[in-house]
């Protein structure tokens, strides 16, 4: 408790910035639930090639040698990188895993057992990815380059942290200002997308009834996959935010983060995008000052013990509207 009283707004931040890369993952889940009531489980690993589509993009452009001013085009660079990828990468999960069965109107447990195989095909297939440079003898180098299975690939931005204001006796940093002001304005731009554009009220007219929808000229498949490659770009967007703070990724780097973030959809609501972007901000929190009271160890318990008791009282989550009631 001590540790919590003394550091309050440094775990308070640092939570926050946490809880933003929740939040945008959480987006993701969200949007699909809404519109087909799917959990898309794989969507950890869309979140997982993004952070790596980041990482091959600026070690293959050399930013681990960019200083100054350059460090900001090779910023926008890997979020450029690991949003396009991940969003190619939920498009074409849709099309493979989901697609097919939607076609034949499978039952919903047939598309969450697809969601489950999707999700450790496209792990796995990370943690092989030096193996078909060996099978068509291709240079030993080229695969040192992409990384080798399983190992941890840094990001090779060299960013220095820089001390930029003091809010109370925490000394706020850019990378700070970097993962928590692009998450809002993120945040901010698709909650007015969804709510104002052409595409917004598609999606939300196929959320709150696909017939009608349908009736009315809304063509499902289209919102369906631009659902996908939104969830997906907003993955990818999080993944660089993930690098910012932690520096490294794995094969099986979006297992227990998207657990998280699934937990915070489902503790702002499911298919609400505002209650995503509170739950991944009260996760985040509630994790960094359980760690401060309780020990590092009990950070995964104190989030899921605060899930299980937020819904006891209240199981729609914090706002629980879903996105097919949001109103215009």
């Amino acid at each position: 408790m001590d540790l919590l009283l003394n550091h309050f707004w440094e775990l308070t931040i640092g939570g926050l910035a946490f809880g933003a890369v929740y939040a945008l993952v959480a987006l993701g889940y969200t949007l699909v639930y809404g519109v087909l009531r799917l959990i898309n489980f794989a969507h950890s690993e869309v979140f997982m090639y993004g952070s790596f589509a980041a990482v091959w993009a600026l070690t293959a452009l050399g930013a681990g040698k960019a200083s100054g001013a350059g460090l900001v085009g090779f910023l926008v660079i890997g979020f450029a990188a690991a949003m396009i990828t991940s969003a190619v990468v939920a498009m074409g999960l849709e099309f493979v895993a989901y697609r097919p069965l939607r076609k034949r109107n499978s039952p919903p447990l047939i598309a969450l057992i697809s969601a489950i195989g999707a999700s450790f095909v496209l792990s796995e297939a990370m943690g092989l990815r030096d193996k078909p440079f060996k099978w068509f003898g291709v240079d030993r180098q080229l695969a040192d380059y992409v990384g080798r299975p399983r190992e941890a690939s840094p990001l090779p931005l060299n960013i220095e942290t820089v001390r930029l204001f003091r809010l109370f006796d925490y000394q706020v940093s850019n990378i700070d200002v970097i993962v928590l002001g692009s998450a809002i304005v993120m945040m901010v731009v698709l909650d007015q997308f969804v709510k104002r554009s052409r595409l917004g009220r598609g999606i939300r007219a196929v959320a709150q009834d696909p017939e009608a929808a349908a009736l009315m000229g809304v063509n499902r498949d289209r919102v369906i996959r631009l659902t996908f490659v939104i969830g997906g770009a907003m993955a990818g967007a999080a993944a660089m935010m993930y690098l910012l703070k932690i520096g490294v990724t794995r094969y099986n780097a979006g297992f227990l983060l998207g657990v998280k973030a699934f937990t915070a959809a489902v503790l702002g609501g499911i298919g609400n995008l505002r209650g995503a972007l509170l739950g991944g901000f009260v996760l985040g929190v509630a994790e960094s000052y359980g760690s401060a009271i309780f020990g590092s160890n009990w950070k995964d318990v104190v989030a899921f013990t605060l899930l299980v008791v937020i819904l006891l009282f209240r199981p729609t989550g914090l706002l629980g509207e879903s996105l097919g009631k949001a109103r215009a």
